[in-house]
């Protein structure tokens, strides 16, 4: 066992967390606290690691106007492919019509009922950016409000010249340390993706997929398809042999998985991008982060999927017009949603209403969600690592000596 890298053990946890829940079904939920432990620790290390790593990574940059090509590149990449993302998944939900015959009367098994929240305008969007109080948005969480506030102490320490650079260590350091914290939380990791594999299969079971099979179904094919449009961005733009790509990301889809949390897998995701795949630990720092906050091409599927779905399910099928306002809606709304698990669904159901669609199915589907979840979480991250390679050969910021190396391994060990 301690000759096997960190990728087997989880996987490992992985089929046996199945397995376990299959066997003991509801008694296994006894696991719940490991499960629950597992992720109280992976969320401690969010906001002091975006914090740190962001402001390392902008003023290690260390020139304003390749900063600004950098973040250019970055958001230009993120709000392409998340439209992209949507329109591929609305095509295929429009093919395969999941909603058409649906029994109506199943949506009652729902219980639960959700409050849909108002959907902010853009100049709202762009204002709650903005902190007013960081500590608060440290103790809260506020993700894209940490991250404005790193960008502006990175380009402040940048502008000091010399004066800064004994805080661009310490930031540099400070992200070091973060890094060192997340592997030893990494070595729990196999326990606890076990542990919630297994309350997640003992609670749903193999029913979950009848009613709704076509809707994940569905969801699926459009998460398989935009892989395959990261697939020609890694070899046309990114130069990376999906040889070497595939098999060094399996580490990250396995807790991507079992966390359904793009912000809660981001220490994986900066680990693997870093040492698996060659990704300059600054380039890394600045753009991964970015993009577990405001690159949700996952959550786009499952946004666009869910709108054909309920509107076919109704028989309230929407114009061209209306379509196209919903892929430009769910670029805006896949910015604001948070990278945590479950985020999708109260996002989901302020784009129902926008688009004066019943609300009645959602409790439905957030029964079925975790097992959706798991795959949009994994597209989420996956776009990321692709975006950062991408952005990484443009900027000569990928180290093809640790890109190349088929024995990389995971520094996470125990």
């Amino acid at each position: 066992m301690k000759k096997m890298n960190l990728s087997a053990k989880i996987f490992i946890g992985f089929g046996i967390g199945i397995v376990l829940g299959l066997i003991f079904e509801d008694k296994v939920l006894i696991l719940k606290p490991i499960g629950d432990l597992f992720l109280r620790l992976i969320k401690m290390l969010v906001a002091p690691l975006i914090l740190c790593s962001i402001t390392a990574g902008v003023c290690s940059i260390g020139d304003i106007n390749r900063l600004k090509r950098i973040g250019t590149k970055t958001l230009l990449y993120f709000i392409i492919t998340t439209m992209a993302a949507a329109a591929i998944s609305m095509l295929i939900a429009n093919a395969i019509r999941p909603g058409s015959g649906f029994d109506l009367n199943m949506i009652a098994a729902g219980g639960k009922t959700y409050q849909a929240a108002p959907v902010p305008s853009l100049s709202q969007t762009i204002v709650g950016m903005f902190p007013d109080n960081i500590f608060s948005a440290l103790a809260d969480g506020t993700l894209i409000q940490i991250i404005a506030f790193a960008l502006f102490m990175g380009v402040a320490i940048i502008l000091l010249g010399e004066r800064g650079e004994r805080l661009r260590h310490a930031f540099e350091d400070g992200a070091e340390m973060m890094y060192k914290i997340t592997a030893v939380v990494m070595a729990f990791s196999p326990y606890g993706v076990a542990a919630l594999m297994a309350c997640a299969v003992g609670s749903y079971g193999l029913k979950i997929f009848g009613p709704l099979a076509a809707f994940i179904g569905t969801v699926y094919i459009a998460l398989l398809s935009v892989c395959a449009m990261y697939a020609v961005m890694l070899v046309v733009i990114a130069k990376v042999p999906l040889k070497q790509f595939f098999p060094k990301i399996a580490e990250l889809w396995l807790v991507t998985a079992s966390t359904t949390s793009s912000s809660g897998s981001l220490p994986v995701t900066i680990s693997v991008s870093r040492d698996k795949l060659g990704v300059s630990g600054n380039l890394a720092g600045f753009v991964l982060p970015l993009g577990a906050t405001m690159n949700m091409n996952g959550g786009a599927c499952f946004y666009a999927a869910t709108v054909i779905f309920v509107s076919h399910l109704y028989g309230m099928p929407l114009a061209i017009g209306q379509q196209f306002f919903v892929i430009t809606l769910t670029a805006l709304i896949s910015v604001g949603c948070p990278g945590v698990p479950g985020g999708a669904i109260i996002m989901s159901t302020m784009l129902l209403t926008t688009m004066g669609l019943p609300l009645e199915v959602v409790g439905m589907i957030a029964g079925i969600f975790r097992l959706i979840d798991m795959g949009t979480t994994t597209l989420n991250c996956t776009g990321d690592v692709v975006t950062s390679l991408c952005i990484g050969r443009g900027e000569n910021m990928i180290d093809d000596a640790v890109l190349n190396d088929s024995l990389a391994k995971s520094k996470v060990s125990f």
